[in-house]
C-alpha cells in the first residue's frame, strides 16, 4: 500500500551549518507483505497437491467457475483439506481421512 508520510523534524544542526531544513525527507513509502495458511502440512491429503493450488478436481475443469472457488476447508481435528475434496470425501464416509475423528467444518475458505 503507497502511504504519504510527512517527514519527522531533523536536527537543527545540519552538516553544513546552515541550521535550516531537515536532512532527510521521505516523500513515499511501499509496504510489502507476505502471508500464507496457518498450516503445518502444505498438501491435501486427498488429491496430493499443494494446498494452495488448484485440487486435482479444478484442474480437470479449469474453465469452468469453480476453479475459482478452490477454496480450503479445516477440520475441528485442525487438519485442511480442499473443499471440493473434503466433499467428495464425505459422501462416503463422515470422518477425517487423516485420523478417522468424525468430521465437523471449523472454517472454510479465507
Amino acid at each position: 500500500a503507497d502511504t504519504e508520510v510527512a517527514a519527522a523534524p531533523a536536527s537543527t544542526k545540519s552538516s553544513s551549518g546552515s541550521g535550516k531544513g531537515p536532512q532527510l525527507e521521505l516523500k513515499k513509502w511501499n509496504a510489502v507483505a507476505l502471508w500464507a495458511w496457518d498450516i503445518v502440512v502444505e498438501t491435501c491429503a486427498i488429491c496430493r497437491n499443494h494446498i494452495m493450488h488448484l485440487c486435482i478436481e479444478c484442474q480437470a475443469n479449469s474453465n469452468s467457475s469453480a476453479s475459482e472457488e478452490c477454496t480450503v476447508a479445516w477440520g475441528q481435528c485442525n487438519h485442511a483439506f480442499h473443499f471440493h475434496c473434503i466433499s467428495r470425501w464425505l459422501r462416503t464416509r463422515q470422518v477425517c481421512p487423516l485420523d478417522n475423528q468424525e468430521w465437523e467444518f471449523q472454517k472454510v475458505g479465507n
